[in-house]
């Protein structure tokens, strides 16, 4: 249990960048970005940790999975340092990139390491309290980020972390880091290259779509970059004595459909942090440690519901516990879409809340269904997977939600307008999109894989 808490504890600097995202408006006031532009602090990192999990987990479960974890407790320190004394934002989105690698190697082993320390009939409630962990600090971000910007400018939602990393790097010393026993299996290099160009090629090219009806054609050869690059990777996977992931596991019945709700699902959760921000300053008008407190709602309800999903899993099977979690992130949602001038914080808060409980059960339900699908030798690609998913609807939405905002700010703005009403106008119709992504993730996942056709968490 004490080393769960320390991977627990070392795995907080990903979460943690929750902190940024009420450090938005400093920055693009620093800075001198249109709104739309702060995007890039996102993508920039999520995008590179993003391509790279599914090859760095299969890489600790070669090499294991602790040394890789402390590796890249080491890199986040150096990169958070890095971003905070960045001197222009090109330098800045440079040093995101850097923290991006670190953070793939953080989070690509964790949920493997913490599930190594337990039997696995415990497996449900790890995961239950790894998420737990997680989500705290989904929480403490929005909550420190605000008191730390008010006093010491953005600047600080990155070095504050440092101390963090290094202190569980020291504090994991201990740490046993043995590779797998037997003959050390081979690592697909070509295979993971063409992945991550993969992964990274569509992200961009979902990116700059928004950018085609103004002239824009860079999301063209991107997206002919991501098709050939898929193919080069489904060919060599099919090849390969031992691939990054086995393409036969999808073929799994309800595998395929799980892994695209997570990603929609996490789709239509990102537009709390990428837009709710804005509302609570410049509509709300509350202040910056006060609008923290509101903001860390979500994820406080994401803690509060991981707590005892794992305990949940002995009693409910895991697919009916994704499927209640889109349900209550959808209403959460949905409320928020309502949100007005003079909403009472009652309202702000429950609508987070509820959002931020559907998004713990679908992390816990969603993490148990892939770690049991996928043979136990291969758990960090299992907790990579997870990842990963989660992360191609955050990029997506970075870029989506953002586009669905503008026109109808812009069309708004068209009709006469003024700005405040405009940015009220495209808040609502983005919430009602995202409620909306909900309610098609419920009917993708109605049709439920029979018993017996897959592993136990699904029948």
């Amino acid at each position: 249990m004490w080393r769960l808490l320390l991977v627990g504890f070392g795995t907080l600097v990903v979460p943690l960048d929750t902190a940024l995202n009420i450090a938005f408006p400093p920055i693009t006031r620093h800075f001198g970005l249109a709104l739309p532009e702060i995007q890039w602090v996102v993508v920039c990192y999520v995008l590179t940790y993003g391509s790279l999990m599914l090859g760095i987990g299969r890489l600790g479960d070669i090499f294991g999975h602790a040394l890789v974890f402390r590796l890249g407790l080491a890199g986040s320190a150096v990169s958070l340092l890095l971003c905070a004394a960045s001197p222009s934002y090109g330098w800045l989105l440079g040093f995101r990139v850097a923290q991006g690698v670190a953070a793939a190697l953080v989070i690509s082993c964790g949920p493997a390491l913490v599930t190594a320390l337990f039997p696995e009939a415990q497996r449900g409630r790890v995961l239950g309290l790894y998420a737990l962990m997680f989500a705290a600090g989904g929480v403490l971000g929005p909550l420190l980020g605000g008191a730390l910007v008010a006093a010491w400018g953005w600047p600080a939602v990155f070095w504050f972390r440092a101390p963090i990393a290094l202190l569980a790097l020291l504090l994991l010393r201990g740490l046993p880091a043995p590779p797998p026993a037997g003959a050390r299996e081979p690592f697909d290099l070509p295979g993971a290259v063409l992945l991550a160009l993969a992964i990274g090629s569509l992200l961009l090219a979902v990116n700059q779509a928004r950018h085609l009806g103004q002239g824009g054609v860079a999301a063209l050869p991107l997206a002919a970059l991501f098709l050939a690059a898929l193919a080069g990777f489904l060919r060599r996977s099919r090849s390969a004595p031992r691939p990054i992931i086995a393409l036969s596991h999808f073929r799994r019945p309800g595998f395929a459909r799980v892994n695209a709700g997570n990603a929609l699902v996490n789709l239509a959760g990102f537009a709390v942090l990428l837009l709710v921000p804005y509302y609570l300053a410049g509509v709300a008008g509350l202040p910056t440690a006060l609008a923290g407190l509101v903001l860390a709602a979500s994820p406080g309800g994401t803690m509060l519901a991981a707590a005892p999903a794992g305990w949940l899993l002995a009693r409910m099977p895991a697919w009916r516990m994704v499927q209640l979690g889109v349900a209550l992130s959808g209403a959460g949602l949905g409320l928020v879409a309502l949100w007005g001038p003079g909403s009472p914080p009652a309202l702000l808060l429950l609508s987070l809340l509820l959002h931020g409980a559907g998004q713990g059960l679908v992390q816990v339900g969603y993490t148990e269904i892939v770690t049991a699908t996928l043979p136990r030798q291969d758990r960090g690609v299992a907790g990579s997977l997870a990842m990963m998913t989660r992360t191609l609807g955050v990029v997506s939405a970075a870029s989506l939600l953002t586009l669905w905002f503008e026109v109808w700010q812009a069309a708004a703005r068209a009709g006469g307008a003024g700005p405040a009403e405009a940015f009220l106008h495209g808040f609502g119709a983005a919430f009602a999109l995202a409620a909306a992504l909900c309610g098609l993730v419920l009917a993708l996942l109605l049709p439920r894989p029979a018993s017996g056709e897959v592993r136990q968490p699904w029948g």
